[in-house]
């Protein structure tokens, strides 16, 4: 391949994936810091990963597969850098007004995804995209099993929280 069909072919994704890539990169990060320095990071292995892509699955599925394990990498990366400690840096979104969206109940979901291990992140995400099972499995190196076993305590977990929600506020 070369490097100028590397490079239409990444434009082209980019283009086309960008809110895949975003939505990975708000359910892992949460300072705008490290919205920028985590989408990079994925930007970059996906760049590196493009002459690899056998075409053996969707290009949705996988970016995800990129995008999540980079995600996931970058997590325990700036767990161990950052050891307990925050910069003062890492701290400016707390100056900032947050970003919301105009419903409170995307935000209160985005917040409850956070909350959530670092897979069962990953698989919530593919899960509202509307992923089955087997594609979630594919992607991630889980069994089929393990994924319905997950999916079910994830469903179960966020019900209860949101009828905690609903009920104070609402």
């Amino acid at each position: 391949m070369t490097e100028q069909k590397q490079e239409e072919i990444f434009n082209c994704w980019l283009h086309k994936h960008k809110a895949l890539l975003f939505k990975v990169v708000r359910t892992y990060a949460f300072s705008p810091k490290d919205h920028d320095d985590l989408f990079q990071e994925i930007a970059i292995q996906v760049w590196r990963s493009i002459p690899n892509f056998r075409e053996e699955s969707a290009v949705t599925t996988w970016l995800y597969r990129v995008s999540l394990n980079t995600a996931i990498k970058w997590t325990r990366k700036e767990t161990k850098h950052q050891n307990g400690h925050s910069s003062f840096e890492d701290l400016d979104h707390l100056l900032y007004e947050k970003e919301t969206s105009n419903d409170p109940r995307l935000d209160w979901l985005y917040k409850q995804i956070s909350k959530l291990d670092k897979v069962d992140r990953s698989i919530t995400l593919l899960m509202l995209d509307g992923f089955s099972y087997k594609e979630i499995s594919n992607i991630l190196g889980l069994t089929v099993s393990n994924i319905g076993v997950k999916i079910h305590r994830i469903k179960k977990h966020l019900t209860s929280l949101s009828e905690e929600f609903e009920h104070h506020e609402i």
